[in-house]
């Protein structure tokens, strides 16, 4: 048992990252029975239907599982009011994560009501900010990881670095993690654990359009890119996406709605180049959305139930551990690939 399982109370040192549009209760809590750590994105949701999924988790699981914030999108105030709404709702042994910093009276809240703060960070500095916010694990993300960037470092060097500066961390990384082999590859190069969330795109409880699940499965590495293109809703954050007619062009198409999404019995029309991912309820023009994938969909083959897929990766960590893992043998100029493709593509 690594240092992250011990203080989440998992039997695997392997977070389910809460993916906006994706990761919804039914993957949480199925991610959470299988031993692993669900969790439940909670996005721009208002408080009362925030808590409202918790209590849906939470009616389906007894192990632990934990909620995702994002302060930087919803905003401090809205962030704390969502807090205060799922806090109480969150069951004892429940965590909290954050995909950045959140701010002192977030932390504070999550601290007070007694569940672990998790932050995602892709800094140094951020990393100890997050530490002196009383932060109980970091989870360092590197560019190879799908989704929003919140650092220009590959997870190697995330991980060197920080571990570096805080020896007695609980860290977990964020990027390339797609088997128990890359499981046990990161346990073996300091880290406690990771946190997945391409791996569980195609699952079958995951709420991401059939579409969007398809295109992780048939994806390469290189079907990949690190843009600033799905820019409304979210800006000033580079993100790794599935290419797609918008990433291949040079040429900004109007912003005009391409697609609707259904959330709660609502429609809500979609721009081009929205940072929304397209979910389950999302109708339109599906290849032109932004569809967040990592350098690990290499590895990611095939569609299987939650259940299955961490009962794979567990077997896979388990002869790893047993037949004693080591650190991938990578060349310089591949270990450092990820950097040097976010400082060659232009803001657009």
């Amino acid at each position: 048992m690594t240092r992250l399982a011990a203080r989440l109370g998992l039997e695997l040192p392997l977070l389910q990252a809460g993916m906006g549009a994706i990761a919804g209760p039914a993957l949480c809590a199925e991610v959470s029975r299988a031993g692993a750590g669900g969790t439940l994105a909670l996005y721009k949701e208002p408080p009362a239907r925030a808590a409202r999924l918790v209590r849906e988790v939470a009616a389906a699981t007894s192990r632990p599982f934990g909620v995702n914030v994002v302060p930087e999108v919803s905003g401090p105030a809205a962030c704390l009011s969502q807090l205060r709404a799922v806090l109480p709702e969150l069951p004892r042994g429940g965590f909290v994560t954050s995909f950045g910093l959140p701010d002192a009276d977030a932390a504070r809240a999550v601290r007070g009501a007694g569940h672990p703060l998790v932050v995602q960070v892709g800094t140094f500095e951020d990393a100890d900010t997050a530490l002196a916010l009383g932060a109980a694990v970091l989870v360092l993300q590197g560019t190879e990881a799908g989704g929003h960037l919140l650092g220009g470092l590959p997870v190697d060097a995330l991980l060197a670095g920080v571990r570096s500066r805080h020896p007695h961390a609980v860290l977990a990384v964020a990027g390339g993690i797609a088997t128990g082999r890359d499981l046990a590859d990161a346990v073996a190069r300091g880290a406690d654990g990771a946190m997945a969330g391409t791996l569980f795109v195609p699952a079958a409880e995951s709420t991401a359009h059939p579409e969007f699940k398809r295109r992780v499965v048939r994806a390469g590495a290189d079907d990949t890119l690190i843009t600033s293109l799905f820019d409304i809703g979210w800006p000033h954050r580079r993100h790794r996406v599935l290419r797609n007619s918008l990433t291949n062009t040079e040429d900004r198409a109007p912003a005009t709605f391409i697609a609707t999404t259904r959330v709660d019995g609502r429609d809500y029309p979609v721009p081009r180049y929205s940072a929304a991912a397209p979910g389950d309820g999302t109708t339109g023009r599906i290849e032109e959305m932004a569809m967040y994938c990592g350098r690990s969909c290499t590895r990611v083959t095939a569609p299987h139930s939650a259940a299955a897929t961490v009962a794979r990766v567990r077997q896979e960590y388990e002869n790893a551990r047993r037949t004693g893992a080591s650190p991938p043998k990578a060349t310089g100029a591949a270990r450092t690939s990820t950097t040097e493709e976010l400082h060659r593509i232009p803001e657009r």
